[in-house]
This record gives structure tokens, sequence and C-alpha cells, in this order.
């Protein structure tokens, strides 16, 4: 048997739903595309798309964990490419206060979210 995957979505947790929402659509043009929440209040899952593939991030709000999420040494990372001016956009995150690590000669940048996941920024090439 062959499986043949696709990808669908990648889930984070978050502590603050509507913070987080702002930051992804400010720094990085994701915007709401779907949300599920839990006849009881337990929990927010909200979908984002960026409107041209179809891949979507799953932010998980979670109303028992108000508490920051433990993130290990915080080495997996999402990756997006930004259209347009790469070097605008960095000077734009910088402005921002997100930028967290930069490799000049790689030619990348992390930005890191209100929950301090790491988002790596590439340019479309």
């Amino acid at each position: 048997m062959e499986i043949k995957g696709r990808f669908d979505h990648f889930n984070i947790n978050v502590t603050h739903l509507d913070r987080s929402l702002r930051f992804y659509e400010k720094a990085l043009g994701l915007r709401e595309v779907g949300r599920k929440e839990a006849a009881d209040g337990s929990f927010i899952l909200v979908y984002l798309g960026d409107n041209t593939t179809g891949f979507r991030m799953e932010l998980t709000w979670l109303r028992d964990h108000p508490q920051p999420y433990e993130l290990g040494e915080n080495e997996s990372h999402l990756c997006l490419r930004v259209e347009g001016d790469y070097d605008e956009a960095r000077r734009f995150h910088k402005e921002m206060g997100c930028v967290c690590f930069e490799n000049e000669q790689m030619g990348l940048y992390f930005i890191n979210d209100p929950d301090d996941y790491w988002i790596e920024i590439l340019p479309v090439k």
C-alpha cells in the first residue's frame, strides 16, 4: 500500500486568541477562513489562510490553559515566503519588534508571535 498524503494545516496553541489573530494578520497577511467553537466554551479553533494556497494554520485557544505554553528549545518552526520587497518586509517586522533572529549569510530571518513561536521569513523566488 502506498499512502499519498497532502498538507492540510499546521496547529499551534495560543494563550490570547484575539492578540494572535491581530498579529498574524498584521505581520503576515493571514486571515480567518474558518472557526469552530465548543458548545461549552472550552475551546476555539480558528483557521487562517493566505488566500493563495490551500494550506491553513490552526490557532487553538483552550479556556482551561491560560498559562504560557512550554515550547522546549523552539526548534520547530513555520516558514512563510513573502511577496514584494523582502528588505521592506524585514524593516516592517523590525518596526513591529518581532524579529528574533537574523542570518544574513543565508538570507533569512525569523519573527516570533505573541506566544513566542518562531516563523521563518523567506522571499518568494
